[in-house]
């Protein structure tokens, strides 16, 4: 009898139906901000309505928001979204990786967090306790003070390396998801650290059926995907579209091989719609609905070839894996 939290509230798992496991709807990444990266800001919250409102005309009901706070979250305008919209918005506590950190803190959070200049001294300075009081409390009261609650916690780390404070918000989110029961969400740089950021969560105990690891599809190599998976980790292939990675018959192939292998039930698909040149209402882009038009097409007729079901693939990877995935198993969140 678990539960899914969304922004405006919890709902049953069975209400999220088709969702989008790793996208972000309105940020204003400080980091790129100072260095003029404007593709990198989606900043206008009535183009980012309009996709997500596209998105749901074309059967798509559920976005998980994995803007994490030192991403530049604007929660008052993505819960204002799915509320015009009708589309449930799972928001992430905790941090993304530490290259982001130099960044000054907006004056909201530096009253939140005791007065650090930036996040980097932040996290630097704080106990591991008083991150994890913070991340905790945005699962169980708010997000940066509003009361729009965040439905996962998540690290991150760097591209081939894990910093000592990344261990640290490593931590904090271990011990936010022991108190809350939150599920877990790793962003790995270029897909790169995950057998590595395994061995962490086993060692603080956090069983790996509860994470998901981000950006798989960034590094398409089976033995490294095989070893996430036998430990029942969910693997987050979240770059459908970008092909100047992978091309999408390198990527659905290899998600085949993996179905094959048995891991069909830890797969999720997305997009990380990160830039303006990706949406489809800032820059013409594929957009959040491009998955339902021009994706899955090519997934159900290359599993046929291959004398697999494409649409019972497709429930899988867009509802009922992502819905397993994002359910609280507890009834009752506690405080950290």
């Amino acid at each position: 009898m678990g539960f899914v939290r969304t922004l405006l509230g919890d709902i049953p798992p069975e209400e999220m139906g088709f969702t989008l496991a790793h996208e972000h709807i309105v940020c204003r990444p400080p980091y790129w901000a100072q260095r003029g990266e404007s593709d990198l800001l989606l900043d206008d919250p009535e183009r980012s309505r309009r996709e997500v409102q596209e998105f749901y005309g074309r059967g798509g009901r559920t976005i998980v928001d994995a803007t994490a706070v030192d991403y530049g979250r604007d929660v008052e305008a993505v819960a204002e979204i799915s509320q015009s919209t009708g589309v449930n918005v799972i928001a992430t506590a905790g941090f993304n990786k530490s290259f982001l950190w130099s960044a000054p803190l907006p004056g909201h959070l530096r009253a939140l967090t005791g007065g650090y200049p930036t996040y980097q001294a932040w996290v630097e300075s704080a106990s591991v306790e008083a991150l994890a009081d913070f991340i905790g409390a945005e699962i169980t009261r708010g997000l940066e003070g509003t009361c729009f609650r965040a439905g996962q916690v998540k690290f991150g780390t760097g591209y081939n390396s894990i910093s000592p404070l990344e261990i640290k918000t490593m931590e904090a989110a271990a011990a936010v998801h022991f108190a809350t029961g939150a599920p877990v969400h790793s962003h790995t740089e270029a897909g790169t650290m995950g057998l590595q950021q395994m061995e962490i969560l086993k060692r603080l105990g956090v069983p790996l059926r509860r994470v998901s690891f981000g950006h798989m599809d960034r590094n398409l190599d089976l033995w490294y995907h095989r070893r996430l998976a036998q430990e029942g980790a969910f693997l987050s292939f979240d770059g459908v579209g970008k092909i100047k990675y992978h091309t999408e018959s390198a990527l659905i192939e290899h998600i085949l091989q993996l179905v094959r292998d048995g891991f069909e039930d830890q797969i999720l698909l997305s997009g990380d719609t990160a830039r303006r040149s990706y949406y489809a209402h800032y820059g013409w882009g594929p957009g959040l609905s491009y998955p339902l038009r021009w994706f899955i097409p090519q997934l159900k007729d290359m599993a046929a070839r291959q004398g697999l079901d494409g649409g019972r693939l497709v429930e899988k990877f867009y509802i009922e894996n992502p819905m397993r995935c994002m359910t609280f198993e507890t009834e009752r969140i506690c405080d950290v």
